[in-house]
């Protein structure tokens, strides 16, 4: 399985999802430019870049890629709030990535992304599937 992020602007249901990456999400898989940021416009510049930069990641014009509906399931999620950039972990509260607590307490509120989902499989999804069908591993199928 892939370590998930989804990357915002904000907090709480009212948070902007900026989009997603399926592997490599823990803070240290992250460029530390993009934890640096102190302002929204170099937040988004840096999450656009580095999202652009993966064949892993997925666009809010994809719509939301897991099959869970809000951040509270995915391994991390990032955000700029006022002038500093979060984490949390699994829904944990929020907490500085660049210093993650060994055990982070409360929890973190998410936008509902029902409405958006749209269920990534493949390269995006952060899923290894195994498959013990004989012709699978001849390379065949």
């Amino acid at each position: 399985m892939g370590t998930r992020a989804d990357f915002y602007i904000g907090k709480g249901k009212s948070a902007e999802w900026l989009g997603s990456i399926a592997w490599d999400g823990y803070p240290t898989g992250i460029p530390s430019v993009l934890l640096k940021q102190t302002g929204e416009k170099g937040f988004r510049v840096n999450v656009s870049k580095f999202l652009a930069s993966r064949d892993d990641a997925t666009l809010p014009a994809d719509g939301y890629p897991w099959p869970w509906e809000d951040s509270g399931t995915t391994d991390y999620a990032y955000t700029l709030s006022g002038d500093k950039v979060l984490a949390s972990y699994f829904g944990s509260s929020w907490f500085d990535p660049k210093h993650p607590p060994e055990d982070p307490e409360g929890h973190a509120t998410f936008p509902n992304m029902k409405d958006r989902q749209n269920i990534q499989f493949g390269k995006k999804s952060g899923l290894i599937i195994l498959s013990s069908r004989r012709d699978c591993w001849r390379g065949n199928g």
